[in-house]
Order: C-alpha cells, then structure tokens, then sequence
C-alpha cells in the first residue's frame, strides 16, 4: 500500500539547502557588489586550487568504471535476483540520455567547438585547422566517457545501497560503504542538505543555458530580442512545463517526454547528416576521436598550469564542477530506474551508450559548426558576439533547406530536453528531502517539485541576466566543491563493493531487513 500520506518535509536537509540557495538571490539584489566578490572568490577557488583535483577524480572514475564492469560485482543485479526491471530497455536508454545531458548538449554542440576555434589554449593558432581538431576532440573530452563516469559511479553505489544493501533514501548512502554504520544517520542528513544546495546551483546553471537556447530559438523564428525581459518569460513558461510533467507522475510523464526527446534528436542528427557537410564531419570526428583517444589521459588531466593559462580551469574544470554537481542527485533518479538490471547492464546504459551518443551528436553537430565558420559559409562566432552563443545552433539551420522547419524542431527539442532534466531532477531533489519514499512508492509530493522548480528557475534567470555565459559557470563552480568531496568517498565505496560484493549484497545473502529498520536513519 502507498504511503504518500505519510511523507514528511526533512526539515534538517530540506531548510538549509532551501535558505541558502534564496539567501543567493537576495545577496544579488541586495548588494550585487558583494555578490560578485562572494561568487568571484568561490570561482577562484574552484578553478585555481581544485582544478587538479578534479581531473584526477575524473580519470579515476573513468577507470573504476571500467574495471567494475569486468568484475565479479557487474553479475549482481539490482534489487536481487529475482528483481524485474520497472522500465523496458528502450524507455530506459531515453529517460538516461535526456536526464543526463539536459538541454546542454542543444547549446554547447554548437557554441562550443566554436569559441575553442576562436579561443583556444596557448600554443594552438586560432581559427586554424589544429584548432579545429583541437576544438573537437575537446567536444569528445567533456561528453563522452569521463562526465558519464561521473555520473555512474553513484548511480552504481546508491542503486546497490538502496536496493541491494537496505540503506536509507538518501545521498548519504552513496558513501555508506565507507562509513560503515558509524554516525549514518547524522551524515546523511549533513549530506543530503549541502548536496541539495550544489544540485541546485548545478541544475540552476543548466536551466540558464536552457533559457538562452531558447532564447535564441525565437529571436531567430520571431525576431524578438533575447533580452532580460524574454528570459523572464521563457523561465516561468519553462517552469509551468516542467511542473505539469511532474504531475503526472515519476514515469508517465517522463517517460513521454523522453522518448518524443529523443525522437527530435534524431531528426536533428538525420537533417545535418543529409543536408550538412557530410563527409568533412565525419572525416573530422573520425581523425579528433582518434586523436582524444590516443590522449584521453593527457586531455583529462591538462590543467594548464606549465604555460599558465587558463584556458582549462574556464572550460575543462567548469565542466567537470558541473557534471559533479548534478552527478549525486541525478544517480538517486538514475538509480530508481534502473531496479532490475544487473550492474554490468547499469554500466552499458549509464555509461557506453549515453558516451557514444555524445560522441555521435558532437560529430555532426559540431562538426557542421566547424565547417560553416572555417569556409565561410556564416560566420557564426560574429553572430554569437552578437546575439549571443545561443544564436548558433540557428543560425546553422538556417543556412540548411527547410531552415524553418528544422528551427522549430531544434528549438522543440531544446524545450523537451530542458523539462525531461529537470523534472527527473527535481523530482529527486524533492524525494531527498522527504520521508515516506519506498521501492513501492516512489513519488514526492507536487508542492515540492514545483518548489524547488521554482527556487532553480529564479536563480538561473538572476544569474544569466546579470552575469550571461560567465553566470553559467559560476552557478558551476559554487556547488562543485562539495560534490567533489562526496563523488571521491563515493568512487571508494564503489571499490569497497566491488572487492567483496557478496559482503554487501543481503538481499541475495538472505538477510531480512525490515522498513521500519531501513528508514529509520532518514529524517
């Protein structure tokens, strides 16, 4: 039997994230002089003295996951043996792939191998073709396989501590291999409360990015500016979608959302590869793939520091602070789904998949990007200066036949993408902060997610009207650090698991452990 009507407010995780992340906004109105310093400081931080530490988290996870999939433990399945799977595979691959990438791959695909065309580290000539290949092969670096990692690490360790160990709902049992049963009802409420406020930072910083996709969407359809008063109005529009799609329940709507999501996707993929420079994309994704795979370490691990450039911490280290911030809240989600299926096939689809999607999408994607601004078709970094990096992807389409039609489809998908992520998303933020969630319940209450939908879509819009791209990023940097330290004890507990999997897994050792018991840390 449900019980939904027993679900309660966590106070103790719920209030302090909450304040927080309103005490962000107000400082902004407040005394924007402060805010600035406060955000500045806290970048710095991030990028000049953790950036290191990042890129080692990031490479070590790439490598954990790796091994876990040829281990004894990618046998286990979630949930027990007899465990089915609540979801088919099919519906499974596009609720993963549009929760995890969000409405960023719409925006970065197309702005970012431009701006490492224009911009890139010191050594590499500018506009020239070891900046195009550089620019794609950085495209691979951050989204494919080490970002996914991030994100699957957790996935594993929370699906195998909820289902299979019997822990509490909480992001606390990420790390509970680690901790053992010392003081877990104490940590997991200090750990759920700080990883809401860099959740909400990180999805807040992605909804930015949303907003000016889609601001661009209709500047370029309408003619309307994409100014701070449209920003506005795409946010609480945005809102309201995400909103009625959490209403009809964790799988239903999402599930909807999701596959439609993906369909868009591959009318994108099929209109560029028809009616794009087919043969240079795939001629240059093949040779910067080969040559990301050939350096994957050397890329992962570049910080810049020798030649004292920043060109990393900017770019690499805000990726790295991003998919870290959302990774922990997002595993809980990603987890729920994935009930039924083996470790080895949680991997497959977290991981493999979703990576060679991201590698697919920036192939053709940005690889057409490329092309138009190396031959001159349109200057699309001119357009970007101009009406900002949200603007390209548009103005790639329309330069392609049926122009109108493909914008409107591109600028569809970005929507779909935006209120897939962020209602899985949100939908988790609220499951965290509240008793009652079971394996036979598995919905938070409405007012919660439209909470904190609401909270995030206020701080995005503060951001990005204020700060633009640079906004995004320090949204990134402020919830990263956090969510550093609890994905390294995480990526741990994973290697606990996996050298002795038969130890944690009681429910196919027999072991009985009753609701009340399994709850009775959370509050």
């Amino acid at each position: 039997m449900s019980t939904k009507t027993k679900s309660n407010i966590r106070p103790f995780v719920f209030f302090p994230a909450f304040i927080l992340l309103l005490v962000t906004i107000i400082l902004n109105f407040v005394n924007p002089e402060a805010f600035l310093t406060v955000t500045t400081a806290a970048k710095d931080f991030m990028t000049v003295q953790c950036g290191w530490m990042f890129s080692l988290a990031g490479v070590a996870c790439l490598i954990v996951v790796i091994l876990a999939y040829f281990s004894p433990l990618g046998e286990i399945r979630v949930g027990g043996a007899n465990a089915k799977p609540l979801l088919k595979k099919g519906s499974w691959f596009a609720i993963t792939l549009t929760t995890t990438i969000a409405a960023g791959i719409m925006f970065w695909g197309t702005a970012e191998p431009l701006w490492h065309l224009a911009y890139p580290p010191i050594g590499i000539e500018p506009m020239s073709p070891a900046a195009a290949k550089f620019a794609m092969e950085t495209l691979f670096l951050h989204w494919t396989f080490v970002p996914y990692a991030f994100y699957t690490v957790p996935t594993i360790v929370f699906a195998f501590a909820y289902y299979n160990m019997k822990k509490p709902f909480s992001v606390g049992s990420q790390i509970s291999p680690v901790l053992g049963n010392r003081n877990q009802k104490k940590i997991d409420i200090w750990v759920d409360a700080i990883i809401l406020f860099a959740i909400g930072t990180g999805i807040a910083s992605s909804f930015a990015t949303a907003v000016m996709n889609m601001g661009g969407g209709i500047n370029a359809l309408t003619g309307i500016n994409s100014d701070k008063t449209l920003y506005i109005i795409i946010t609480i529009a945005a809102t309201a979608l995400f909103t009625f799609a959490s209403g009809s329940g964790l799988f239903k709507g999402i599930k909807f959302l999701a596959k439609f999501n993906v369909y868009l996707y591959y009318i994108i993929i099929a209109a560029l590869v028809i009616l794009g420079p087919t043969v240079y994309m795939f001629s240059l994704g093949t040779e910067s793939f080969g040559g990301f795979l050939s350096g994957i370490f050397s890329k992962a691990l570049f910080t810049g520091a020798a030649a004292s450039d920043s060109w990393a911490s900017g770019w690499t280290t805000f990726y790295w602070t991003n998919w870290m911030a959302w990774a922990p809240v997002t595993a809980v989600f990603l987890a729920r789904i994935s009930y039924g299926y083996k470790i080895k096939e949680i991997i497959t689809m977290n991981f493999l998949i979703p990576s060679a999607f991201g590698a697919v999408w920036m192939t053709i994607v940005g690889g057409t990007a490329i092309n138009f601004q190396m031959t001159g078709r349109v200057d699309l970094i001119a357009i970007m200066n101009e009406q900002g990096s949200g603007a390209a992807g548009y103005a790639i389409l329309n330069e392609l036949p049926l122009a109108g039609v493909l914008m409107v489809i591109y600028l569809i998908a970005v929507i779909v993408s935006f209120a897939t992520a962020t209602d899985s998303t949100t939908n988790a933020m609220a499951s965290i902060c509240t008793t009652g969630i079971t394996e036979a319940d598995q919905e938070a209450p409405l007012y919660l997610k439209v909470l904190w939908g609401a909270i995030i879509g206020l701080i995005a819009v503060v951001f990005l009207a204020t700060f633009g791209v640079d906004g995004i990023k320090m949204l990134s940097y402020l919830g990263g650090f956090p969510a550093l330290i609890l994905g390294v004890l995480s990526l741990i507990s994973l290697v606990f698991i996996m050298n002795k999997p038969k130890k944690y897994d009681i429910v196919d050792n027999g072991e009985i452990v009753s609701q009340e018991e399994s709850e009775s840390t959370v509050l």
